[in-house]
């Protein structure tokens, strides 16, 4: 750890002695490396273990610039370790950063024809607004970028069109698959009775069950998007980015479902059909001119 103030002392003495223009990317890069952890990591117990290693490096530092001998052994020590214990609760930040440096590189193979869409809305829609209106727990994940193959072999696969009779008769209780998420990919049900992994989060309300739960983590590990209807109260929630957004009713329903099934795809036909009408406005143009 010795060595590592050293070089902090080395950088910050070439950054003002010596200013290059490599210094100053270098301390963009690391600032916007740093910025990204803390919003990672933001309104979680992370943060706080985050801040805490921050200020026992800064204390070590000091201790060390005091001359405060055994303070300063003791600081180091503990950091030293803490950065191996920093790699273990920091596991789910750190698989979640690398799945967004991954996402990146994904394409978005959702596309859909605007009829489809529109009944693939509906028939969600008013499947979700029949379980609520029955009071019938319901989970229904909608995969993105990020695969949920793990969540998917957990459960009883279907690999069926997506409908709404469909999606309230798996909810039904007391039948073989009511108990669990039903998890879809673009416009098929892939698969029910998936088990999914529990949030962490310690200040949520107690109204909230295992199912809000269950929602919640698979939307804080994955940038999957979850619906969760409540069985005790019939409340329609949605989690996405490990945030509960609840009370939904029919007209929020509809528009968060159309944001994920009516986005603008641009692929080939849409380029060609741009640049025909393009070219058919330039020809309209210059014989006007003429």
């Amino acid at each position: 750890m010795k060595s590592f103030f050293d070089q902090i002392g080395a950088f910050f003495w070439n950054i003002f002695n010596r200013p290059q223009l490599k210094d100053g990317l270098d301390i963009l890069i690391v600032a916007f490396i740093l910025y990204q952890l803390f919003m990672l990591t933001r309104g979680t117990r992370a943060s706080q273990v985050l801040k805490g290693f921050g200020v026992l490096i800064i204390v070590s530092w000091l201790s060390g610039f005091l001359g405060l001998v055994t303070l300063n052994w003791l600081l180091l020590n503990i950091v030293n370790n803490g950065s191996v214990v920093l790699l273990i609760l920091f596991q789910p930040e750190i698989r979640r950063a690398l799945e967004r440096i991954g996402r990146g590189a994904n394409i978005d193979r959702s596309v859909y024809d605007k009829d489809e869409s529109v009944r693939i809305v509906n028939e969600i829609t008013q499947s979700l607004l029949t379980l609520s209106r029955r009071r019938v727990g319901a989970l229904v994940v909608f995969e993105q970028k990020t695969g949920l193959k793990d969540y998917i072999d957990t459960g009883t696969i279907l690999d069926s069109e997506i409908s709404g009779p469909l999606l309230t008769n798996i909810f039904e209780p007391n039948t073989p698959l009511h108990d669990g998420a039903v998890i879809i990919r673009d416009d098929r049900i892939v698969a029910a009775a998936c088990v999914l992994s529990l949030s962490d989060q310690s200040n949520l309300s107690r109204d909230l069950g295992t199912r809000h739960r269950a929602g919640l983590g698979a939307s804080e590990t994955t940038d999957a998007v979850v619906f969760i209807v409540s069985e005790e109260t019939g409340i329609i929630s949605m989690a996405q980015g490990g945030r509960l957004t609840r009370h939904l009713d029919a007209d929020a329903l509809n528009k968060a479902l159309s944001g994920l099934y009516q986005r603008e795809q641009y692929g080939f036909k849409q380029l060609g059909a741009w640049m025909t009408g393009r070219f058919n406005a330039l020809r309209k143009q210059k014989n006007e001119q003429q």
